[in-house]
């Protein structure tokens, strides 16, 4: 592994499972000091943060006041906040078509998904104007720009608003040396994902069809992806839509 995240410090919410575990543990490979956020138990944060070498705090992300005590104590640890990866979401079952899924199960959606993130690049841009550099990596999805007839109506739509605010703050603030960029994965073996297909394997059949490559990623493949926008490898991405999802949303037809 490069050295390129050395001395960075660098907040992964969802940080304790799936996408946001396997990116903390890149980028502490790659030099960053780690905090892992989650609402997970303490002893499973804690052991998550151990394995990097960072610091666990137990962070509900719907709530403001935990996103502020996030960003303050990363500041507070490591002396700045240089990467915040925005990752925390949910993908609940009675998220469907939108005939089925009712209005409380939207909001939880909405909440977890792109409240949260607005929250936190609310309370980490200020501490990145201070120190004059910065990049928040947002996790959108490949459904905020493809629609899809097994619809996750709140889901997809959360999405498309991670992907909507991440362009807008990375123009806003790309004169301050902020970068904001939205991470659009297609399908990633997850726990999240696992739990969504379980009960319904010819759902995920109808899906996995639709990837040129032929299978879904890995979370270390997406982890990848956010140490390299993370990374001044990447200092002249800021607004973008960063699609990691295997070629689906470049294909017509898939290869046979």
């Amino acid at each position: 592994m490069s050295n390129r995240l050395k001395d960075r410090s660098a907040v992964i919410t969802g940080g304790a499972s799936g996408i946001g575990l396997a990116t903390a543990r890149r980028l502490a490979h790659e030099g960053a000091r780690v905090v892992i956020a989650d609402i997970c138990s303490d002893e499973a944060g804690q052991e998550a943060a151990d394995s990097v070498g960072g610091i666990f705090v137990r962070t509900d992300v719907t709530q403001e006041d935990d996103v502020v005590s996030l960003f303050r104590t990363t500041r507070d640890t490591y002396g700045r906040v240089d990467i915040a990866f925005n990752n925390a979401g949910i993908s609940p079952p009675e998220d469907a078509s939108i005939l089925e899924t009712g209005i409380d199960a939207w909001r939880r959606v909405q909440e977890v998904n792109l409240t949260s993130v607005y929250y936190c690049c609310k309370h980490v841009i200020p501490y990145m104007q201070h120190q004059g550099k910065g990049s928040i990596i947002n996790t959108a999805s490949f459904v905020a720009v493809m629609g899809a007839a097994t619809s996750q109506i709140s889901y997809s739509a959360s999405k498309g608003g991670v992907l909507s605010m991440s362009r807008e703050l990375g123009v806003e603030f790309a004169r301050q040396g902020i970068r904001v960029n939205a991470l659009c994965p297609g399908p990633v073996n997850t726990p999240l994902l696992t739990e969504l297909f379980a009960s319904d394997p010819e759902r995920a059949a109808r899906r996995l069809v639709h990837v040129p490559l032929g299978r879904f990623a890995e979370p270390d493949e997406l982890a990848a992806a956010v140490a390299f926008l993370a990374s001044d490898d990447s200092s002249f991405i800021t607004a973008s839509q960063f699609l990691v999802d295997g070629g689906i949303a470049g294909a017509y037809v898939t290869p046979l």
